[in-house]
């Protein structure tokens, strides 16, 4: 039995449903469990005294969650089960991660206003999630993963960012779009960035990944790098940006704290999010 496991948090909204169907190629293609996770919002003790139905509302969240993985179930073939919890909920849902020892979280965000999922408590995930993250803020997607793009810089991690995207475009057979967003004309910046441009794209089709290497200009002052990023990823017709978001005090850190915010919340792609400090437990290839 497959070792991956997919956790998709569920709140019933239709941003949550189309990141659960956004998980099943995922799914298929590693061969692994999908888990729905429904999280039942912390209530003060004190209230709980006073809210008779709790458990009635547990009881039918967990019914009708059940009812859901069936459905799927028998439509993708998938094996799928459910979680029910209670407790804060991008905390609880990292909490469960970490105990199922999950190969990904697939969720969605900026849902519409009944979803629990918009904003803060996904970005909350994506920052301390003990796995990579695959936010779906977008409502059609392209189906698979045929094309990835991979914003580079020149910070320590990107050798890293590097084998972790061959990784994952192993997974589908897809290529990679490496860019780096150029918002300087010094010389020895501008060279650094074609030098590493061209390490990076020899080193991934040397591991057999088709890649495009491609440097994008910022013309106007006030453009921001996550808009730049989220531009070429649709003028390529991307499937997928995958961005690193730990924050490092290094100036130089590219997507450090509202660069990541903004990728994740604008792009109507899929964004896989990573840490560089945590250890792969993708056992996909």
């Amino acid at each position: 039995m497959s070792a991956n496991k997919i956790l998709v948090p569920i709140d019933f909204s239709e941003q949550s449903l189309i990141a659960l169907s956004q998980s099943y190629n995922l799914a298929k293609k590693i061969d692994a469990k999908v888990i729905l996770l429904y999280v039942i919002e912390d209530v003060n003790p004190m209230v709980k005294m006073f809210i008779k139905g709790l458990d009635e509302i547990k009881s039918a969240v967990s019914s009708n969650l059940k009812n859901l993985a069936e459905d799927k179930q028998k439509e993708t073939g998938l094996s799928i089960s459910t979680l029910v919890e209670e407790g804060k909920i991008y905390a609880k849902i990292n909490e469960v991660a970490e105990k199922l020892k999950a190969t990904f979280i697939v969720m969605g965000t900026k849902g519409n206003e009944h979803s629990k999922f918009i904003g803060s408590n996904a970005l909350k995930v994506v920052k301390t999630a003990p796995c990579p993250v695959i936010t779906i803020k977008g409502k059609k997607h392209n189906d698979g993963c045929s094309k990835i793009v991979l914003p580079l810089d020149l910070t320590k991690e990107t050798s890293d960012k590097v084998n972790k995207a061959i990784a994952f475009a192993k997974i589908f057979q897809a290529d990679i779009y490496a860019v780096s967003i150029l918002m300087t004309g010094k010389e020895d910046v501008v060279s650094a960035l074609k030098d590493q441009l061209i390490l990076v794209k020899k080193y991934i089709e040397k591991n057999g990944v088709k890649c495009t290497a491609e440097m994008v200009k910022i013309l106007k002052k006030e453009d921001k790098l996550s808009n730049a990023v989220i531009s070429y990823a649709q003028k390529n017709n991307a499937d997928l940006i995958m961005i690193m978001t730990q924050q490092e005090k290094d100036i130089k850190e590219f997507f450090i704290g509202s660069q990541a915010r903004e990728v994740i919340n604008n792009s109507e792609i899929p964004v896989l999010s990573i840490q560089p400090s945590v250890k792969d437990r993708i056992e996909i290839i």
